[in-house]
């Protein structure tokens, strides 16, 4: 069993603990997806990556603040989140 399935279990009577515990997945996966992306627009590991900037996002299960990263060049733009 994961984190995650331990995790799901002891909050699963909880509705604010299930909406923390979602919230804090989706930041995760959110931020796992825009470095996943800078690579795949880059070509190449993150090595010519020059920082980030923060930015909040409201979901169904709160607010989530995410990391978008930003190329040496500043040619990077993402297009998973909406501007």
């Amino acid at each position: 069993m994961n984190d995650f399935t331990k995790n799901i279990i002891q909050a699963l009577f909880n509705q604010d603990k299930i909406n923390n515990l979602l919230r804090h997945e989706i930041q995760q996966a959110v931020n796992d997806l825009l470095e996943s992306e800078l690579t795949a627009f880059l070509g190449y590991d993150p090595y010519a990556r020059n920082g980030a900037y923060f930015r909040k996002i409201d979901t169904q299960f709160g607010s989530i603040e995410v990391q978008v990263p930003q190329d040496r060049n500043c040619m990077f733009h993402q297009h998973t989140l909406p501007d």
